[in-house]
């Protein structure tokens, strides 16, 4: 499939709204929540006033004019907060485009990024039975605290 990778504009912003859900991990014969659970405000954090703060970077993947995924980050207190200094990432792709290697482009040049702009390290948050823990385990995020469900990591840039 051809894709690239590129900086978010400010127009698609409000695509994060889109990613957000699907973001969320719905296990194996569960029920997905209604869209409007992400305007609950724990799950708001994630992209309220986004772009607005210094620490907001988004890259996103496009194919034949669409975007069809996203990684984002920024710090803030969500559940793969763990200072106030390092920045936590959100990712995820359209279903259709799951499993054929773009995510974990999208988190390798994520992370590069964030290197490059002076960050140390980045966190997220997984839960366990979420087959992209693989994908943040290769790109070198190792666990901090495990609940048995959920797993906060952190990955040294």
């Amino acid at each position: 499939m051809n894709y690239q990778i590129r900086l978010i504009h400010p127009s698609e912003v409000p695509l994060l709204k889109d990613f957000l859900y699907e973001a969320i991990f719905i296990p194996e014969g569960a029920v997905a929540p209604p869209r409007d659970i992400i305007d609950d405000d724990n799950l708001q954090v994630y992209i309220r006033d986004f772009g607005k703060s210094s620490d907001d970077y988004c890259l996103v993947a496009e194919a034949d004019d669409k975007v069809i995924g996203a990684i984002w980050s920024r710090i803030m207190n969500d559940y793969g907060h763990i200072a106030d200094d390092i920045p936590s990432i959100a990712i995820s792709l359209y279903k259709e485009y799951r499993n054929q290697g773009i995510g974990s482009v999208l988190l390798k040049q994520m992370l590069d990024l964030l290197k490059s702009e002076g960050y140390k390290s980045v966190s997220l948050s997984v839960q366990k039975a979420n087959y992209a823990m693989r994908m943040y385990q290769k790109a070198g995020f190792i666990a901090l605290s495990d609940d048995g469900e959920e797993v906060i990591m952190q990955c040294p840039l």
